[in-house]
C-alpha cells in the first residue's frame, strides 16, 4: 500500500461504520496515566524534526491530538 492509498483511505467521504472503525483500535493504546511512546514529530513553522520526548521534557502537560475531529 502506498502513502497515497492510504490516505485516500484515510480522508473518507462519509462517516460510516464500515469507512471509519477499520481506525478504532483503542485496544493499541497506552493506557491513560501510561508513558506514552517516544516518536518523530516535525515542526509546524518550520518543518523541523524534533521528538515526543523533548516537547514533554519542557512541559507539566503535553496534548498530543491525533486524527481529525469533525
Amino acid at each position: 500500500m502506498t502513502d497515497q492509498d492510504l490516505l485516500q483511505r484515510y480522508n473518507y467521504d462519509e462517516f460510516v461504520p464500515e469507512k471509519f472503525e477499520q481506525w478504532m483500535r483503542f485496544d493499541e493504546s497506552p493506557l491513560p496515566g501510561s508513558p506514552a511512546p517516544d516518536f518523530p514529530l516535525w515542526k509546524m513553522e518550520d518543518q523541523s524534526e524534533t521528538r515526543l520526548s523533548a516537547i514533554w521534557s519542557a512541559h507539566t502537560f503535553t496534548i498530543v491530538e491525533f486524527g481529525s475531529f469533525t
